[in-house]
């Protein structure tokens, strides 16, 4: 009886997500995962982040999104106690920002401004997800950035899913002629299909006959491609992409793979494309890279030579 059980829910569940294409979307983005649990957003002091400031901002009207700027190292101290138009002020310095795009089921240094946010329907931003509304939302983010800078360099950094919406970006601000000074992909993928194929979730179901059409094509029904591998043609900036080889979440292989295609692409050609893995002995897997003592100076020689930041 257990074992027909299980077999009924086996069967059920492909079964159930073809005929309810969102429950597959909710899988995708995962934002109803608040990692971590019980923290008070608005307060970022709680979780010892004293030099970051929480405001919202309105990228439609009546739709708040939650955003927190970091401060470089060399002024933590004098941001204690300060406001948002302290914040806002540090950001006419030559300090270079960058514009963080985190992954799915997640919320919201080394010298940067950091500036990063939760897409709408994360954390404690309003509205329901969608690939175009995220990328909406890193839009009206990078364009309100980039009209407090003046000649400080800005840079676009993605990790996982933020990956996909780093490169929708970047395509847009190409195709209109105001590419970034520079686009970081930590953990990326290709496109959605190829991620969803080689997920963990996936694999009870990878060898199933109609796998594409139960569980792949019900991601295209909602309109989620997140392709990468396309946007890497339309992109024209230097190009950074920083993977781990134990990574289970995102195979280092569909990294590597991006990588080859956009060393490939002709509107890279002339910018700079530079691969950097990370060996397995680390254990960095999908979300530790940020551990690396050689990751200050991975961005310090990329940025460096991308375009030269004030040190």
């Amino acid at each position: 009886m257990i074992m027909l059980w299980l077999f009924l829910v086996y069967v059920s569940v492909p079964v159930i997500i073809k005929l309810c294409p969102s429950i597959q979307a909710k899988l995708v983005f995962l934002n109803f995962m608040r990692m971590p649990y019980f923290i008070d957003l608005k307060r970022p002091l709680d979780q010892g982040l004293n030099h970051t400031h929480n405001f919202y901002l309105e990228p439609e009207p009546g739709l708040k999104i939650g955003v927190w700027h970091t401060v470089p190292a060399q002024m933590w101290r004098e941001a204690q106690g300060k406001g948002g138009d302290w914040y806002d002020s540090t950001l006419s310095s030559t300090h270079p920002v960058i514009l963080y795009l985190h992954g799915n089921a997640g919320t919201s240094s080394l010298g940067y401004h950091v500036v990063t946010f939760d897409y709408r329907g994360w954390g404690d931003s309003e509205g329901s997800p969608s690939e175009g509304a995220m990328t909406t939302d890193a839009l009206f983010i990078y364009d309100r950035l980039k009209r407090q800078l003046d000649q400080t360099p800005l840079y676009i950094w993605g990790h996982s899913l933020g990956t996909g919406v780093a490169t929708n970006l970047v395509r847009r601000l190409c195709d209109r002629g105001s590419p970034p000074d520079s686009l970081i992909l930590e953990s990326p993928f290709t496109n959605i299909r190829e991620e969803a194929r080689s997920h963990p979730f996936s694999m009870v179901y990878r060898y199933l006959p109609g796998f594409d059409w139960f569980f792949l094509d019900t991601i295209t029904v909602n309109n989620i491609r997140f392709a990468s591998d396309e946007n890497v043609n339309h992109i024209s900036c230097p190009v950074l992409i920083l993977h781990a080889e134990d990574d289970s979440v995102v195979p280092f292989y569909l990294g590597k793979k991006l990588y080859h295609l956009a060393s490939q692409s002709k509107s890279l050609s002339g910018h700079k494309v530079q691969f950097v893995p990370f060996p397995s002995s680390l254990a960095y897997k999908h979300k530790f890279i940020y551990r690396s003592p050689e990751l200050p100076n991975i961005l310090s020689d990329f940025l460096g030579t991308a375009h030269p930041i004030a040190q």
